[in-house]
């Protein structure tokens, strides 16, 4: 299995970046903009064990799987929300999203992510893999995006 973390102080309040992890599709598009399609299945309680069917556009194919919550803590000063799901029976793939305030208009973000390939020659792809490109860009994203919101509502 592989994990990346990657963190980053943007300036937003932590309300404004926990909304785009949190909130409609329309936010959660902000930052992951291949996601086309995120559907209840499942609600509970506390949220941990909700279930959404997303839908998830590779070039000219989407692929659907379910994403469950792991974890959810929806604090003043600390959110996190830990998302898992199993990618075509090839990878079980964890996120987590993880918001700390500094102050009313900085929040520290740490993001991580798992791969666990499910076959065996995947796993040989996976262990040669090193790069951690696209957990930089997506941290770098959600700094932009976050900042960029604050920027339009000053």
């Amino acid at each position: 299995m592989k994990e990346w973390t990657r963190e980053i102080e943007i300036n937003a309040p932590i309300d404004q970046v926990w909304k785009l992890f949190d909130g409609s599709l329309e936010d959660m598009r902000k930052v992951m903009p291949n996601v086309v399609e995120n559907t209840l299945v499942k609600e509970t309680e506390n949220f941990v064990g909700t279930v959404y069917r997303q839908k998830y556009r590779e070039g000219k194919r989407v692929q659907e799987y379910d994403v469950e919550t792991l974890e959810y803590q929806n604090d003043e000063d600390y959110k996190r929300v830990k998302v898992g799901f199993n990618l075509a029976n090839v990878f079980e793939i964890t996120a987590t999203y993880e918001l700390k305030k500094i102050d009313d208009n900085k929040t520290h973000f740490r993001y991580t992510t798992t791969n666990n390939p499910l076959k065996w020659f995947v796993k040989i792809l996976v262990k040669l893999a090193n790069s951690d490109k696209v957990v930089v860009q997506f941290v770098e994203r959600v700094k932009k995006v976050a900042e960029a919101e604050v920027a339009v509502t000053e």
